[in-house]
């Protein structure tokens, strides 16, 4: 009970697209495993288009659909939000329970300090507009989980709206481009979380938890369909879906299921319902009762206004302990990943796909930079090992950045000696695998080890390349017809008789010049 939750409620988003076949779900089991567990109270974000279908064949409506997600996220504090009592993930059961949260009379909320910072710092970083004054709501609803009969909330005046967070979908027939989309976040409310319930089917009883739901995401997706052009059509809520693979498969199969209902000349129901994973689909739990739903709100009595200041509302004098400086927070915000993707674009030159793998992959980013700060490559040339190579060899073995036996430093080191033209391209990877291998060389010890050093001698590189040409008459018949394969076959030779220690640059460059004298 009383945990510190945030609550961030999306705008409803709409898109366009053909009608969808498909859409019903055969019961062949009870509905075991479903995500329905009945947690109240934590966060709420906005919604957005997840996929788009096949255009419509001819003489189809188009639909359009609407999708607003509520989502619940677990504010990272020592204690809840009303109440004193720690937050510990396993506790036991109703171990860490003040009066407050068992709802004894006479016991009153006592506003976390730290959970409103978060709130804050979390509206600032999804562009929201921050309230200086907020206000705290009642929101009755009966049920077990919550002894006081109501929750605690921010219905009337939360404290940050307006909000967008900008993210990149993944396009293209290779999935390789990425394209920047924007959803708008309509507020962000600080919430009190209810306890848990423990059903034991065996007994046929259910057991409260107070001490929090310990779900850190929760989300409701609010789901709906209609024809351009018409009013908004009936909504459905999908309840409590805890990971984003489901949160996608709900949305996908609510809206194939609501036009399947109404094509076949059905009505969609204003109601809740939940999706089972198993089975992939979504099931109806409970109607809806009216527009507030079971619930109905009231100001709540025992807590004042929530002020906020800047740094041109701040009062003289005022005991910085004693209140919340909006523009102090913002300064101790770090970089937000769509201001570092734009840095990385423009400083290094990188195409916006790029940005986003450095910050998806865990660790990638420090990697990249660290790196460029050792290294006198070009940054496209660090961009290209490291996105290709690096990454490439940690995905074969499914290994994380931080378990890397390649450090910074050591691919640093490999491509100085790549870009002194020391070694070749193919030595290089060459040196790159043996690094891989934990042996602990440097990859100067390993290019020397193996005699991997470029060929200086060009005198008896044009010798080699005069032989090549000796051997192969009909490769030089061909390069004369102007055939392109004919030079890279060349070079090939030339570069396997010195164990790829030869430049082709300069290999290609010696045989041109030999053809026309």
């Amino acid at each position: 009970m009383a945990a510190p939750m945030l609550r961030w409620v999306g705008r409803g988003r709409r898109w366009t697209f053909a009608r969808v076949d498909g859409g019903s779900c055969h019961r062949r089991e009870a509905p075991t495993g479903s995500t329905s567990n009945r947690i109240r109270g934590r966060s709420s974000v906005a919604q957005q288009p997840l996929y788009t279908t096949q255009k419509p064949r001819k003489g189809e409506h188009k639909w359009a659909a609407v999708v607003g997600l509520e989502i619940h996220a677990q504010i990272s504090s020592n204690s809840k939000l009303f109440s004193g009592s720690q937050v510990r993930f396993s506790a036991p059961p109703n171990s860490l329970v003040s009066f407050f949260d068992a709802s004894l009379p006479g016991t009153l909320p006592v506003l976390n300090r730290r959970c409103v910072e978060a709130a804050v710092m979390t509206g600032l970083a999804l562009n929201c507009h921050i309230n200086k004054k907020s206000l705290f709501d009642r929101k009755h609803y009966f049920y077990a989980d919550l002894p006081a009969g109501y929750q605690i909330t921010q219905q009337r005046l939360p404290i940050a709206v307006n909000g967008s967070l900008t993210y990149g979908v993944c396009a293209g027939k290779k999935q390789s481009q990425v394209i920047p989309k924007t959803v708008r976040i309509k507020q962000i409310q600080l919430e009190q979380d209810s306890g848990k319930s423990l059903h034991d089917d065996l007994r046929s009883q259910t057991l409260i938890d107070l001490n929090r739901a310990e779900g850190q995401l929760r989300v409701d997706a609010n789901i709906s369909v209609h024809h351009p052009g018409e009013p908004l059509g009936v909504r459905t809520e999908v309840k409590n879906l805890n990971s984003i693979r489901f949160l996608a498969k709900a949305i996908d199969y609510e809206i194939q299921r609501q036009i399947n209902e109404l094509e076949n000349g059905g009505e969609i129901l204003n109601e809740t319902r939940s999706f089972h994973y198993q089975l992939g689909c979504t099931m109806s739990m409970r109607d809806k009762e009216g527009k507030q739903d079971y619930r109905w709100f009231m100001p709540e009595p025992n807590l004042p206004p929530l002020v906020l200041y800047d740094a041109t509302s701040l009062p003289t004098g005022a005991d910085p302990q004693q209140v919340i400086n909006i523009d102090q927070i913002r300064e101790t915000l770090p970089e937000l990943p769509s201001v570092t993707r734009e840095r990385l674009v423009q400083q290094y030159g990188m195409l916006l796909e790029h940005s986003f793998t450095l910050l998806n992959e865990v660790g990638l980013l420090e990697f990249f930079q660290n790196v460029i700060k050792e290294t006198r490559a070009e940054p496209k040339k660090v961009t290209s090992w490291v996105l290709n190579t690096f990454l490439g060899y940690l995905k074969q073995q499914n290994l994380a950045v931080s378990e890397s036996p390649v450090t910074p430093s050591a691919l640093a080191e490999l491509l100085d000696l790549l870009d002194s033209r020391t070694i070749s391209s193919v030595a290089a990877k060459q040196v790159f695998e043996e690094l891989w291998k934990r042996e602990g060389k440097t990859p100067g010890q390993i290019v020397s080890e193996k005699q991997l050093e470029l060929m200086e001698d060009q005198g008896a590189l044009e010798q080699l390349c005069h032989s090549m040409m000796e051997a192969h008459p009909q490769v030089v018949m061909d390069l004369k017809k102007r055939n392109p394969r004919a030079i890279n076959k060349l070079i090939g030779l030339v570069r396997k008789a010195t164990q790829n220690r030869a430049d082709p640059a300069m290999i290609k460059e010696i045989l041109e010049k030999k053809l026309s004298s």
